[in-house]
């Protein structure tokens, strides 16, 4: 499977509840997911749901408030697919870097170009976040991952097909 095999689907405040009933199996936070400034996806290939991803944010620095793939297709590949996707649909959107805050998958992130750094790095409008302050406990790995020329791709380069 390649990205062009995957639709995207922006959702509505009426298509919360799949993405928070997905994160609450992964043991990821659902507090905020209503509040503004949240953008979330999700991920299909026909009519086989693949997972949820969503970003936090506007203008050159943006969060990753979440990526989570549903159990079934897990230790498939997905999880990268997703996190490119979410990298595109970002940088298409003038984001510069990406942040997140992970206490399951640093790993993962890492071998996909984020890199570790120190909270104390964090530009103010990460450190501001609900999930920096209150969400991910304090033993979250920050991670931080410059996206480059992305943001030259318009959405309909990201040969994702996106459904709103």
């Amino acid at each position: 499977m390649n990205q062009s095999d995957i639709s995207v689907r922006l959702l509505g405040t009426d298509q919360i509840l799949g993405l928070a009933a997905h994160l609450t199996a992964a043991g990821l936070p659902t507090q905020d997911l209503l509040q503004p400034g949240r953008m979330f996806y999700s991920f299909h290939r026909g009519e086989t749901e693949l997972g949820y991803g969503g970003i936090e944010g506007s203008g050159r620095t943006r969060l990753i408030r979440s990526l989570v793939v549903v159990p079934a297709q897990r230790k498939s590949g997905i999880g990268t697919l997703l996190l490119r996707a979410l990298e595109r649909i970002a940088g298409a959107d003038g984001a510069q870097s990406l942040h997140l805050l992970t206490t399951t998958a640093p790993d993962f992130f890492e071998a996909r170009g984020y890199e570790q750094r120190n909270r104390s790095q964090a530009p103010k409008e990460i450190s501001s976040s609900e999930e920096f302050n209150s969400l991910c406990p304090t033993s979250a790995v920050y991670m931080v991952k410059e996206l480059g020329d992305m943001n030259s791709v318009s959405p309909q380069g990201t040969r994702l097909h996106e459904l709103h």
